[in-house]
C-alpha cells in the first residue's frame, strides 16, 4: 500500500480484480465498498470489497465473492451493514457485512429477452441504487435488457418493471428530494425521469447524440441533473425546461464513465473518464474546470465523493488498484 499527503492517491492492491463502482458508507466514517470483476467483467467471477480507511491508508475489512462480475454497489439507507450489488448474470445480491457468509438474498429477474436485434445477449445488470428519502426503502436496477426494475429488499421479487428505453441502461439514480422519483440514462442517448406510482415515463430528455453512461442528481436542487456520455461531454439539465442544457462541460478526451455531484457544494461535481483522468468542476464559474487528476495508467470506472470530507474522493484507480485521495 502507498500512502501520501495532499492530493496524492493512497492505493490498495486487489490482485486479479478490476473495480467498477465505489461508494462511501452513509453511516460509518471511513468505510467504503467496491464492486469488482475479473478480466474487466468479460469473464470470470466478481468480488464485493469492504474497506476501512485509517491514517496509513486503506485496509481490507471483508470480501465476498460472486460467480459473475459485479458492476455496481449501493449501501442501505436503514442498516449500516447492508448493501446491494448487481451482476453480469442478471441478478442482484443483498449482503450483510457483519456476516462472513454469502448473500442474504439473491434477486434474479432481468432476462435475456431483447426487442432489438442489436442488443447484447447478456442479461447484465449495470446499475443499482437505494432510495435516499426516509419514507421508502426501495432499490432500482438498470439492465442490458433495457428495463428498470423496482425492488423492496424485504420481498423476494420485483414490485414493478419500467419499460421505454431502447438500448442498454447504464445508470439509475433515485432523486434525493422527491419520494418515488428516479432517473435513468441509456445507450439510446436519453435521460429519463420516472415516477414509481406511474407505469410510464414522466420526462424524456434527448440529452446527447451518443450513449449516456452516467447520470446524477444535484443534492441541493431537485430539478437539476447531470449526464456524462461517450461524446466526452457533461451536460446539466433543469427538469422545468429540458430543451437545452443549462451547462456543458468539455475537457475529457474519451467517454465519461461516471459523474457525481458534490454532497457539500451545489455547483461542484466530479467525473472520471476512459481518458485516465478524474476532473473536478464548478459549473457556476466562467472557467469551470477546477482540477484534473492525471496519475492513472488505465481506465478509471468507479468514483464517489466522501460524505464526511468536502475534498476526499474514492476511485477504482486502475486494474488491481483502488485509491483514495483529496482534491486540491
Amino acid at each position: 500500500m502507498n500512502a501520501a499527503p495532499g492530493g496524492a492517491v493512497r492505493t490498495l492492491r486487489v490482485p486479479g480484480r478490476h473495480g467498477y463502482a465505489a461508494e462511501f458508507s452513509p453511516y460509518l466514517p471511513g468505510r467504503l465498498a467496491c464492486a469488482a470483476a475479473q478480466h474487466y467483467g468479460i469473464a470470470g467471477c466478481g468480488t464485493l470489497l469492504i474497506l476501512d480507511q485509517n491514517e496509513s491508508g486503506l485496509r481490507l475489512f471483508r470480501s465476498f465473492d460472486w460467480n459473475d462480475g459485479l458492476f455496481d454497489v449501493t449501501w442501505s439507507e436503514n442498516n449500516e451493514h447492508v448493501l446491494v450489488t448487481c451482476s453480469g448474470d442478471g441478478s442482484l445480491q443483498l449482503w450483510d457485512t457483519a456476516k462472513a457468509t454469502g448473500p442474504l438474498q439473491v434477486y434474479k429477474e432481468h432476462t435475456q429477452e431483447f426487442p432489438n436485434s442489436f442488443s447484447s445477449p447478456l442479461p447484465r445488470v449495470y446499475s443499482v441504487d437505494w432510495s435516499q428519502t426516509r419514507g421508502e426503502q426501495l432499490v432500482v436496477s438498470g439492465s442490458w435488457d433495457q428495463t428498470v426494475k423496482l425492488w423492496d429488499p424485504t420481498v423476494g421479487k420485483s414490485l414493478c418493471t419500467f419499460r421505454g428505453h431502447e438500448n442498454i441502461i447504464y445508470s439509475t439514480i433515485w432523486s434525493p428530494h422527491i419520494p418515488g422519483c428516479f432517473a435513468s440514462a441509456s445507450g439510446d442517448q436519453t435521460l429519463r425521469i420516472w415516477d414509481m406510482k406511474a407505469t410510464g415515463v414522466r420526462i424524456v430528455v434527448p440529452a446527447h447524440q451518443a450513449e449516456i453512461l452516467s447520470c446524477d442528481w444535484c443534492k441541493y436542487n431537485e430539478n437539476l441533473l447531470v449526464t456524462g456520455a461517450v461524446d466526452c461531454s457533461l451536460r446539466g439539465w433543469d427538469l422545468r425546461n429540458v430543451r437545452q442544457p443549462v451547462f456543458e462541460l468539455l475537457g475529457h478526451t474519451y467517454a465519461i464513465r461516471r459523474v457525481k455531484f458534490s454532497p457539500f457544494h451545489a455547483s461542484v461535481l466530479a467525473s472520471c473518464s476512459y481518458d485516465f483522468t478524474v476532473r473536478f468542476w464548478n459549473f457556476s464559474k466562467p472557467n469551470p474546470l477546477l482540477e484534473t487528476v492525471e496519475h492513472h495508467t488505465e481506465f478509471t470506472c468507479g468514483l464517489d465523493l466522501s460524505l464526511q470530507s468536502p475534498t476526499q474522493y474514492f476511485l477504482n484507480k486502475e486494474h488491481q488498484h483502488l485509491g483514495i485521495a483529496n482534491s486540491v
